[in-house]
């Protein structure tokens, strides 16, 4: 039980200690002493962090790449060709879920944050209210697809589902996430705690020049995610090798960009909620037959995701699970991190481009914007969720 206590212990270090201890201390800290102790063990921690290494790999190369994009002043002089008015929310909205769904929530996450932080400077629009569109999509528009998310095709992989599938069972629930989404996204109050003024400011850049050199890095990006899976490429290799691409046309090495802290959290609580699970009852939790069983399902989903990242909560859920419970799990796990940052590798990816952005952004202050489009949103998508998996099996 002493792994539940160190996971424990890391969880509430990341949530309430971040100014004062960081998680980039905290967490390896909770580690150590699981080792130390012998809650934790070498073997399933190297496994543990061996199913995690390709999402963390991109993780590692993509936040570098969006940081080079922006030094080249690809993102000014896309954010140029958008005009303003009463559609530019709305169209924003739309943009960010279909590449979320479509592509997937990194594309998203990668591409558009720094993107619409751009147009917000450009249009005298607050820039932390839309840089929040993209890392809000990413958790309300990834579950109708297997490509939309790295949890779908995980789960698509090891039950054999398909397209068919996830749009029948997934499908209703993310488009109702994303209508009532916008709908208490435009109901968020100017000058909330969430709204402060960004330090950062527009450049003027050479805009042939960044887009001669951008727009063929990001075209790569799109067909390298789209199609580079399908043919056994990974999504962290094609972000790695467009970053080096860029780095020899920039001859510059972002190395202050590389998000050590988020790998390092995931990484962490991955290990200490492997070590944990097998004394936390979890096929007394998920997997029970019925409605209440499937709620049961979905309300332990979205605690886990947010408690240890949705990828560890994941993997850790699914042999529990069988052709009907999968669903609402996948649900909690996808659509839960929209409450807290850290509850998936897209909320820590976000992080680290808005900070890198001059934004300056706290947990905390995720949490006020996430809460309130979160729950709404969460309020019809799971039971949708629940009644589709219902009717389907």
């Amino acid at each position: 039980m002493l792994a539940v206590v160190w996971l424990v212990g890391a969880v509430l270090l990341a949530l309430l200690a971040h100014r004062w201890v960081p998680p980039l201390l905290s967490v390896p800290a909770m580690v150590g002493a699981g080792l130390l102790t012998g809650a934790v063990h070498l073997e399933p921690a190297g496994r543990a962090i061996r199913e995690l290494a390709a999402p963390l790999g991109f993780l590692v190369a993509a936040v570098p790449l969006a940081v080079l994009l922006d030094h080249i002043g690809f993102f000014d002089a896309l954010a140029t060709r958008f005009g303003d008015g009463p559609r530019l929310l709305p169209g924003l909205w739309c943009l960010a879920a279909v590449v979320t769904t479509v592509l997937n929530l990194d594309a998203s996450i990668v591409l558009l944050t720094p993107l619409y932080i751009r147009i917000a400077q450009r249009s005298e629009r607050d820039p932390y209210r839309l840089a929040f569109i993209p890392v809000l999509l990413a958790t309300l528009a990834s579950s109708a697809l297997p490509v939309s998310n790295l949890t779908n095709l995980i789960v698509a992989e090891q039950t054999s589902t398909g397209v068919g599938d996830f749009l029948a069972h997934l499908g209703p629930a993310s488009l109702l996430a994303v209508l009532v989404g916008w709908w208490a996204f435009r109901r968020l109050p100017e000058g909330s705690p969430a709204v402060v003024e960004s330090t950062a400011a527009p450049t003027a850049v050479d805009e042939r020049r960044a887009m001669r050199t951008g727009t063929p890095a990001v075209l790569v990006l799109l067909l390298g995610f789209t199609i580079g899976d399908a043919v056994g490429i990974p999504a962290w290799a094609v972000a790695g090798a467009v970053a080096l691409a860029l780095m020899a046309a920039t001859r510059a090495v972002p190395w202050r960009s590389l998000p050590l802290e988020a790998v390092v959290v995931a990484a962490g609580l991955a290990v200490l909620a492997s070590a944990a699970s097998a004394h936390l009852a979890l096929d007394r939790v998920v997997g029970m037959p019925g409605v209440s069983g499937d709620v049961r399902t979905a309300a332990s989903a979205i605690i886990g995701a947010n408690a240890v990242n949705n990828l560890p909560a994941l993997l850790v859920g699914l042999p529990h699970l069988d052709d009907r419970s999968v669903w609402p799990f996948l649900a909690g796990v996808n659509f839960g991190p929209v409450l807290w940052v850290y509850g998936s590798l897209a909320g820590l990816l976000w992080m680290n481009i808005v900070r890198s952005h001059g934004l300056r952004m706290t947990p905390a202050t995720y949490a006020r914007t996430g809460w309130r489009v979160g729950l709404p949103a969460l309020a019809v998508a799971m039971p949708a969720t629940v009644l589709m998996a219902a009717l389907l099996g």
